[in-house]
């Protein structure tokens, strides 16, 4: 190994664990039981399923009511983490919420699709003001190009589970979105430290180049250099619960799902399928 390539490995590391401290430093409130969520997003093998299988981990050291507590009841500071996440060094020092920047949206649509569905228009948005007929051209061939983004999607639900929790609040769901995109971040961030820990039937890959699915399977040996800003867990006893034999007071809030049909019309619910009716019943006939 040359001097050069060490000192590229340290600058690395470096990168890496400045990062994970900037993230534990916007998460405000529950910071412990989020970053250590994180940490078990990360170092978990294979596709996560559940986050009853994330608590499981060994570097999730908080039972799996601190998980969801964290989830429901911490705080992240998205306007000091996004700048972090994005690398834009303009913003990082920017105290209170984000300015609206000015751009162009751009309504496209398609005459006649070849499988004759439905044809819905599609929004485009563009970070410029006073866009010409060449930049629209510009931006709707770009968005054809959208596969390498795609495959980050693919990742985000096959692999690191974002669309696995079954959450009941809007502002948890948007919490677990921040922690995988944070995840994804440091995926990346650690490519060049990653050993290539590939299956037999996978073919090797050249340093510094391996997909964010393959690093993760060594971030765990990674993770023990860069270091957790986390507290040790400190001992606690379960609640007593619910008493036996009693009904649930809070019953979780439900909300309505606000589907559209083809004709642009609400979609509603049939009549026998309203709450409150009983169900349907269907007399048999006799031939």
């Amino acid at each position: 190994m040359t001097l050069v390539h060490q000192g590229v490995l340290r600058d690395a590391f470096a990168e890496l664990s400045h990062f994970r401290s900037e993230l534990y430093a916007c998460l405000t409130a529950r910071g412990d039981a989020l970053f250590e969520l994180c940490e078990a997003l990360l170092c978990t093998d294979g596709p996560v399923r559940t986050l009853v299988d994330l608590a499981l981990a060994p570097e999730h050291r908080r039972g799996h009511g601190a998980q969801y507590g964290g989830l429901n009841q911490g705080r992240i500071d998205v306007a000091w983490l996004h700048p972090r996440l994005t690398r834009r060094a303009a913003w990082l020092d920017h105290d209170g919420p984000l300015h609206i920047i000015e751009g162009t949206v751009i309504r496209l649509v398609v005459k006649k699709l070849p499988s004759g569905g439905v044809n819905k228009p599609v929004w485009l948005w563009w970070s410029r003001v006073g866009a010409t007929k060449a930049d629209v051209d510009r931006c709707w061939q770009s968005f054809l190009r959208r596969f390498d983004i795609e495959h980050t999607f693919r990742l985000f639900k096959q692999t690191l589970g974002w669309t696995k929790p079954r959450l009941r609040s809007s502002e948890a769901a948007d919490r677990w979105t921040w922690l995988v995109i944070a995840a994804y971040a440091q995926l990346r961030l650690a490519r060049p430290l990653a050993t290539d820990l590939r299956r037999p039937w996978e073919k090797p890959a050249e340093p510094n180049k391996l997909t964010p699915s393959r690093v993760r399977r060594g971030f765990r040996n990674l993770r023990t250099r860069a270091g957790s800003p986390t507290g040790a867990p400190k001992p606690s006893r379960p609640g007593p619960g619910r008493p036996l034999g009693s009904k649930n007071r809070r019953p979780a809030a439900r909300h309505d799902v606000g589907r559209v049909l083809a004709t642009g019309e609400a979609y509603k619910r049939p009549a026998h399928h309203q709450v409150g009716t009983k169900a349907r019943r269907l007399t048999p006939v006799l031939s």
